[in-house]
């Protein structure tokens, strides 16, 4: 397949899984805590909230200009960038690549939601007991935080592998 087209398609796929969760979301459950749906006990829940913050809600307090540049103009100009790096730079391996589709896609999904919405649609939480217990977030933040860690286990597996490499030589 054309790279550049795998890497439009990746996006693309991303932006709709979240977009399509998000349009589920808000023509089947009720808005805040009284809507919850428990899916697995109380370990995995569904619960419509919407954040006018970034992650776990903050910024959500920052005044209209500051919430304007920091999460909507700044984001837009990162992922911009990322974008063209990622079609730019053709020695990325496959799992980079993967990774930073998925932070693009997560990324623009969530500022397509605060242009439209002026907010984010979350609604999945976990709750495990004790220390993991995560706020509440969507398929975006997930698609973000699959590639964060993507790109960790690449640096780590390139890293090993040029070491293993230079050992040869």
């Amino acid at each position: 397949m054309n790279r550049n087209l795998f890497i439009t398609l990746l996006i693309i796929f991303n932006i709709a899984i979240d977009q399509i969760s998000k349009i589920i979301v808000r023509s089947t459950m009720v808005k805040g805590g009284k809507g919850q749906m428990n899916v697995l006990k109380d370990y995995f829940q569904l619960i419509w909230v919407e954040n006018k913050g970034a992650f776990l809600g903050m910024g959500s307090d920052m005044n209209p200009t500051l919430r304007l540049i920091f999460l909507l103009i700044l984001p837009t100009i990162v992922l911009g960038y990322v974008i063209y790096y990622i079609v730019k730079t053709k020695e990325l391996d496959r799992l980079s690549l993967i990774a930073f589709c998925c932070i693009v896609g997560g990324g623009i999904s969530n500022v397509f939601d605060r242009i439209v919405f002026g907010q984010v649609t979350d609604f999945f939480f976990i709750d495990l007991g004790g220390v993991f217990r995560t706020g509440i977030f969507n398929v975006a933040d997930l698609s973000v935080t699959t590639g964060m860690i993507l790109l960790l286990f690449s640096g780590i597996f390139n890293n090993k592998k040029s070491k293993d490499v230079s050992k040869e030589v």
